[in-house]
């Protein structure tokens, strides 16, 4: 993997590495030592200063990246399904070389993170998928996951957190690359998911082929996503268990970020 500094080689600004994988330049969290953690966020983005990365990294080699098309990350043409995603990021633990990996993901990091997982876990020890969407459950005519792009923002967040006051955002007080960054996320993630909405019609099918320990934490307050949802996931993966957070919805990571990394760095541990 080419990291990339100012004039040519690596730099970290502010908290935020610039990598490339098969010259598709990203932006990345890099902290911490350890068995090595691959964390793919959800499509709200990834905050570098996210209280849930240091409690990872406190324990574990943190690679958490910016999904391409996301934030600042370069957005490849090519690229408009997860299924290009998932292919990304297992050509990135190739390129750099990372096995035994601790495979995190919540929401759609969660249902890239099953899409790396049903390919190949060659190099992926554990699998934890945080209120992951990607499957279809009820008939046709049911909706397993509310429309985010039916509805107003503040409608989302009432739906998605436990204490939406958690989300509540000020865009003409955030500087601008922020906002940027806001509308990029929302733009990738119906890029990505918009059709067939937030699901693989085939995922489910195919999740048997999961063959590494797997947990699946579930944020109990979700209003995205239902109970019934998350145990049907888990019920897919051979010998997945179903933990749940209190107090946290649709990203747990965010609402209780110890509790999310305590459950997540055990498992990891075998514990």
């Amino acid at each position: 993997m080419e990291i990339v500094r100012n004039g040519g080689t690596s730099v970290t600004t502010d908290l935020l590495s610039s990598i490339k994988v098969n010259g598709i330049r990203i932006e990345a969290v890099e902290r911490g030592q350890g068995a090595p953690l691959l964390f793919l966020h959800p499509g709200i983005g990834l905050d570098p200063a996210a209280p849930a990365l240091d409690r990872l990294a406190a324990k574990s080699r943190l690679m958490a990246p910016t999904h391409p098309g996301f934030g600042a990350s370069e957005q490849p043409p090519a690229f408009d399904s997860v299924d290009d995603l998932a292919y990304f990021y297992l050509d990135l633990l190739d390129e750099q070389n990372l096995r035994d990996v601790t495979l995190v993901g919540v929401s759609l990091g969660g249902w890239i993170a099953a899409e790396m997982a049903v390919r190949s876990s060659e190099r992926i020890a554990r699998l934890v998928l945080g209120n992951p969407v990607g499957i279809k459950v009820s008939g046709r005519e049911t909706r397993d996951i509310v429309d985010i792009f039916a509805i107003p923002e503040a409608e989302f967040n009432k739906l998605a957190y436990a204490d939406p006051a958690v989300a509540a955002r000020d865009y003409k007080a955030m500087p601008d690359a922020a906002v940027r960054a806001a509308a990029r996320n929302r733009e990738a993630t119906a890029r990505y998911a918009w059709s067939p909405y937030m699901h693989n019609p085939k995922l489910k099918g195919r999740l048997h082929r999961i063959r590494v320990p797997t947990l699946i934490l579930w944020g109990a307050d979700d209003r995205i996503l239902s109970k019934p949802y998350g145990r049907a996931y888990a019920a897919a993966i051979p010998g997945a268990r179903f933990e749940t957070i209190a107090r946290a919805g649709h990203f747990p990571h965010i609402e209780q970020p110890d509790e999310f990394a305590r459950k997540t760095l055990a498992f990891a541990e075998g514990r």
